[in-house]
């Protein structure tokens, strides 16, 4: 049997890496989008950003959480997940996902974010999150499903 080839995919928009900070509480880090933001303002999600050429996804990952929350902090990380591809906010776009342990330091927000916060599960519903937040925590395995809106997820 002869293998087919694969269905032409259309090309990627942009690449992202995403952070997603959690600290000894399973409490995950949320940043407040600026008002002027293009994309989802005043909701909140994760330090993230699109890579820069001949930027890697881990330099991308490094880069976003200094550029957004500064340099006062270590984190260790737990696991990676990516390359996936997505289709929100009109785009295709290929993104890894950072779960990343937080062991101690300062948040420091840059212009692009207002306030930030540490939530639990108990309280996530409470927050506008951007679309896909839901998904990457479920990817991740950081919470239960039932933490989450099942609107936001995939069926």
């Amino acid at each position: 049997m002869t293998p087919r080839p694969a269905p032409d995919l259309p090309p990627i928009s942009a690449r992202y890496s995403i952070n997603i900070l959690e600290n000894t509480a399973h409490e995950v880090l949320l940043l407040k989008r600026a008002p002027t933001a293009r994309l989802a303002p005043n909701q909140w999600g994760f330090p993230a950003g699109h890579r820069e050429d001949g930027e890697t996804p881990e330099q991308c990952a490094a880069r976003e959480l200094r550029e957004e929350i500064g340099a006062d902090h270590r984190v260790r990380p737990v696991r990676v997940i990516g390359p996936i591809r997505d289709t929100l906010y009109g785009g295709i776009y290929e993104i890894h996902l950072f779960h990343q342990h937080w062991l101690d330091g300062t948040v420091t927000l840059n212009h692009e974010h207002t306030s930030y916060a540490w939530v639990g599960k108990e309280r996530f519903r409470d927050y506008d999150v951007m679309n896909g937040i839901d998904e990457d925590i479920l990817y991740l395995g950081i919470w239960p499903r039932e933490y989450l809106r099942k609107e936001k997820l995939p069926r």
